[in-house]
């Protein structure tokens, strides 16, 4: 049997609202005791995760005197010195309290702007201290319950004016840090703007200093809008902007789960495993997902772990499915390149265009070939069950 222990290379990162979650839902009371951060921390040391994440007030609580902040900060960073985990992101809760119930940066109040502005550049500070070398954005309130309530045209602007604010931040406090920024269709709001990864990376293009800002794409996020994770992962990295990443799980069409990665759309997970060990991502794999109500500190250990060891069983997979020879016969068949047609793809030119008006294909015959697809996916299939 494999051993499918964590290493540091894999850089897998959890939160500290993770593994910290007491259970709360909608519908019910916490199930567990809350954790100080350090004791989350050394919670990550012991199942073997290279680092934890934070929000600002995940850390120091949004109401905390300047001699509570410093006490937290030391508790934590003797735990961090301790177990050797690292900071390699932070964020900023601009969601959770009642001054963001109509956004942050898109908020109608300019008091609420200022102020969002105000608590993200201390927050910025914050994960600098700690040696975050990725600062993520999420939007949670940034969007609408009804479109009479703000104008979208206004909504964008004033969001690309507070990351062209918080980019000129950091240049002139000489921080080498990075914007990540993470799209979600919906919940809590009933609409979120910049809803995609694509929508994101348009957004992106905008603003002054698009070379330090890139996107943190989510699972959950995605497959609740029904789309394809993975291809929007590839665009993220076709493009150069895929900075960070977050990885859980998510039945399409429901409320933000923030299942155990691969617990629910093991196939999904494995092509995204696939694609990030092909393409070498070097960043952090950061676990944004959360134990079952039903489990303890112990449980809580458990999905942990099992996110990490899930990972590692794919990445295995992965190479499986890279070696095996039928699979790999397949693949080779039906991307086999035609030499022939060199002279008409690629970069346009005024001679190729004409050659090509006058190239004949036999449309028919080509339609006619078999792609061997569904022998492909059932080997896929029986790769991942074990059996080849």
């Amino acid at each position: 049997m494999s051993d499918y222990t964590p290493t540091p290379e894999m850089k897998f990162t959890f939160g500290l609202w993770t593994v910290g979650s007491i259970g709360r839902d909608p519908f019910g009371a916490p199930v567990r005791d809350p954790k100080s951060p350090a004791e989350l921390v050394r919670l990550l040391s012991e199942v073997g995760a290279y680092g934890v994440n934070f929000h600002d007030n995940d850390l120091i609580p949004i109401d905390a005197a300047p001699a509570e902040a410093d006490a937290i900060k030391k508790d934590f960073r003797k735990a961090l010195d301790e177990t050797g985990l690292k900071v390699p992101m932070a964020t900023t809760n601009l969601f959770g309290d009642p001054i963001f119930k109509d956004g942050a940066f898109t908020s109608n109040d300019a008091k609420v702007r200022a102020y969002a502005l105000q608590k993200t550049m201390n927050a910025i500070d914050l994960g600098v201290e700690f040696g975050a070398s990725i600062y993520v954005f999420w939007g949670g309130r940034e969007g609408t319950e009804t479109d009479a309530a703000k104008n979208p045209v206004d909504a964008i602007k004033r969001n690309r004016e507070a990351m062209n604010f918080l980019c000129e931040y950091v240049l002139d406090k000489g921080y080498a840090l990075k914007f990540a920024l993470e799209a979600k269709p919906n919940e809590p709001r009933g609409d979120i703007y910049n809803s995609t990864t694509g929508h994101m990376l348009g957004f992106i293009e905008t603003l002054d200093h698009p070379d330090m800002v890139g996107v943190n794409p989510e699972v959950a996020h995605e497959h609740m809008a029904g789309l394809n994770f993975t291809h929007g992962v590839a665009q993220a990295w076709e493009a150069g902007k895929l900075f960070h990443i977050d990885l859980n799980d998510q039945y399409p069409g429901r409320y933000d789960q923030d299942l155990r990665f691969g617990s629910r759309d093991i196939k999904a997970a494995f092509f995204l495993v696939k694609f990030l060990e092909e393409v070498k991502y070097s960043g952090s794999r950061h676990f944004d997902a959360h134990a079952y109500r039903t489990e303890d500190y112990d449980g809580v250990k458990d999905f942990a772990r099992g996110c990490m060891r899930t990972y590692m069983i794919l990445k295995e997979k992965a190479a499986k499915w890279n070696t095996d020879k039928e699979i790999q016969e397949i693949v080779a068949e039906i991307e086999a390149q035609d030499p022939a047609m060199d002279k008409y793809l690629g970069a346009y030119s005024a001679e190729k265009a004409d050659a090509l008006r006058t190239q004949d294909f036999d449309r028919e015959a080509i339609a006619k070939i078999g792609l061997k697809y569904e022998r492909l996916d059932q080997l896929t299939v029986e790769v991942l069950l074990g059996v080849r």
